[in-house]
């Protein structure tokens, strides 16, 4: 009779027969038996090889495809339905790639990528192609090895390929900021307000950055932050030296007769701090509750104060005291307290104001692309020529280079300077010309450092 143990969920089953006991090795003896070893779960699927490969590539170029008509200056805005009914349109590649529900494992890759790209650099991922070129070597049987050395190969070129293009920038001139930050809007939909979109921008990162050591510290995301107000007009936006949070009502009233137990309550709790009160009224101290963890360090850092978990760690050079004006202001329905006019804050607010919450969120979106090339710029201060100059100067250089290769690497490099054209070419394609104009410009594409 076999011998049989009682399975714990996900464990491994082995039926072997007696005899098999007596063999040195019980491993050998049940593969000769040919009895099946279960590893996995049965309702895994496992494909491996050419198939999955072709799958990948096919998966990041369908979501590629999705928005390739989001590049360039005449790039077209997408209307996306989530599943709540509500209503997003933009041209912005990550917001679109947010909004999308996939399944295949290599498109989240894609997502995921797209969505680190644009935290780290703030744009840039309305790009596709190297993935595309790989598969017709698949298809001839190279190894994905060589492939990988010869694309490695081909990003050192290209990174140095771009530091001989670029220019040097004087993060001084206000003038020459604002232009290069123009560039950024002039393709999305705040560009009919670019003059003021760009001063904006401007001046939220000047505040934030913050040098030491001879470091540049610029961090958008923690100490920029961006406050949407519906109503009035989108030139009424406008940065603040400081901090605005949103002051909410906190109680609703339901029922009459709720309101003088509410009176009741609002009395025994007012004799229990009103103490309190007037020592912090007498020292001009205005005391704000539940403020979020964000917010107070703005606040902390726009008034030069430092957080104190507990009143007795509190200290005296714990106290900031660069706040200008501090005050209490009605929006629409919503109170909103401001601490502006600070002596040097490293935290600022931007307010925005719009007709509506869709057009608010657009206008974030565009204005957070617009400080993320202010950052790039004062952290990395040089300049490349736009419009597809650079992919087709980064080409040529690829292909001249690909000559003095050897082996069959020099295939795979070469497909990447092909890959590269295609960021021109889908400008050419978004601007309704035709893409055969992209080859003649392929023989003089090489910018010079005046550009």
């Amino acid at each position: 009779p076999a011998v049989f143990s009682r399975p714990e969920p996900s464990c491994l089953l082995l039926l072997v027969p007696p005899r098999t006991f007596q063999s040195e090795d019980p491993a050998r003896a049940v593969k000769m038996m040919g009895q099946q070893v279960l590893v996995l779960n049965q309702n895994m699927k496992r494909e491996s090889g050419r198939k999955v490969q072709t799958g990948n590539i096919g998966a990041a170029k369908a979501i590629a495809d999705v928005i390739r008509t989001c590049l360039g200056p005449r790039a077209m805005m997408k209307m996306l339905l989530d599943p709540m009914g509500g209503i997003v349109m933009t041209n912005d590649g990550n917001a679109i790639l947010r909004e999308i529900q996939v399944q295949h494992p290599a498109a989240k890759s894609m997502i995921e990528i797209s969505r680190t790209q644009d935290e780290e650099v703030g744009d840039g991922t309305t790009s596709r192609g190297m993935l595309s070129v790989a598969e017709q070597f698949l298809e001839q049987q190279m190894h994905p090895t060589v492939v990988i050395s010869a694309y490695r190969q081909a990003l050192d070129d290209i990174l140095e390929a771009l530091k001989e293009i670029s220019t040097p920038v004087d993060t001084s001139d206000r003038s020459m900021m604002l232009k290069i930050v123009h560039s950024a809007i002039n393709t999305k939909a705040l560009s009919r307000w670019s003059e003021m979109a760009c001063g904006i921008a401007l001046d939220a990162v000047r505040t934030v950055e913050l040098e030491d050591n001879g470091r540049k510290e610029i961090d958008i995301k923690k100490y920029a932050k961006v406050e949407k107000v519906p109503g009035g007009f989108i030139e009424d936006s406008c940065v603040l030296r400081g901090v605005m949070v949103n002051k909410d009502t906190d109680i609703e009233i339901s029922k009459e007769e709720d309101f003088a137990r509410i009176l009741q309550m609002e009395e025994e709790y007012i004799q229990h701090i009103y103490l309190a009160q007037h020592y912090l009224m007498k020292a001009n101290i205005t005391a704000i509750r539940r403020v979020r963890k964000t917010d107070n360090n703005r606040i902390a850092r726009a008034c030069g104060a430092r957080i104190a978990n507990r009143t007795d760690e509190l200290r005296e050079e714990d106290i900031g005291t660069g706040a200008g004006l501090f005050e209490v202001k009605k929006i629409g329905d919503e109170y909103f307290t401001f601490v502006t006019e600070c002596k040097d804050p490293k935290a600022c607010t931007i307010l925005l104001r719009g007709a509506s919450k869709e057009i608010l969120a657009e206008v974030e979106r565009n204005l957070q692309d617009a400080m993320q090339v202010c950052r790039n710029v004062l952290l990395e201060p040089a300049l490349l020529p736009g419009g597809g100059a650079v992919e087709m100067a980064v080409s040529k250089r690829l292909m001249e280079r690909s000559r003095s290769l050897t082996g069959v690497d020099q295939w795979p490099y070469r497909a990447v300077a092909h890959a590269l054209e295609v960021i021109p070419r889908t400008l050419i394609q978004n601007c309704g010309a035709s893409t055969i104009r992209c080859s003649p410009l392929s023989g003089r594409s090489t910018p010079s450092r005046t550009v």
